[in-house]
């Protein structure tokens, strides 16, 4: 009986201890470390994570607006830049570059505090738009503003800064779900023009 009682706290410990450790190791990520996404190094057109940047503009929907958007080296090494003409002209406004964050499904990132962005640029009407399991259709997403100025600048977005626009539900960030995340430029008349060198959870 004795042996049978010492056996079963020894498990219980070990137990204990692999819960405590998965749990340090959680807060470890959320504290300190960052998942990178792209630094746009690969010579194959992919991401770091093995997905393919895609460009769009509202004339999926009948706009104007026109984009430009490929990956060039910089004197702090390479980049995707996105230029265009931005226009509100018949119901439209928006250009956008957006990465898929699976191949199939979606990524889990609720170990992660937001997205981080290396960013430089000129014009006010940046934003990064999230889209989850819950954005069922085209034109709902998650926005947050995007400061940018002309000298290079690391910009952390938090998850709770985030908000659903064109939602009919669910007005937080459902992390444990992110299907893509897109750089915009959007909701003005203006010429974009936007340089992004790296893209993480942070």
């Amino acid at each position: 009986m004795k042996s049978q009682l010492r056996s079963d706290r020894l498990g219980l410990s070990l137990m204990v201890a692999l819960v405590l450790l998965a749990s340090n190791a959680a807060a470890q990520v959320r504290e300190g470390q960052s998942m990178l996404l792209d630094d746009f190094s690969r010579s194959d057109g992919q991401a770091l994570i093995g997905t393919q940047w895609e460009g769009f503009t509202d004339r999926v929907m009948g706009g104007r607006s026109d984009m430009d958007a490929r990956v060039v080296s910089t004197e702090d090494g390479p980049a995707i830049h996105m230029t265009g003409r931005v226009t509100t002209e018949n119901n439209g406004g928006f250009i956008q570059v957006r990465l898929p964050l699976s191949e199939h499904g979606h990524l889990d990132a609720s170990a992660y505090r937001g997205v981080a962005l290396s960013v430089r640029g000129s014009g006010d009407n940046y934003y990064v738009h999230l889209r989850t399991n819950r954005t069922r259709f085209p034109w709902a997403h998650y926005a947050r503003k995007l400061p940018v100025t002309e000298q290079w600048q690391r910009v952390e977005l938090p998850f709770e800064e985030f908000e659903g626009q064109l939602m009919l539900g669910g007005r937080r960030v459902d992390t444990d779900r992110l299907r893509s995340i897109a750089v915009v430029a959007a909701k003005a008349d203006f010429q974009a023009d936007i340089w992004v060198r790296e893209v993480s959870l942070y």
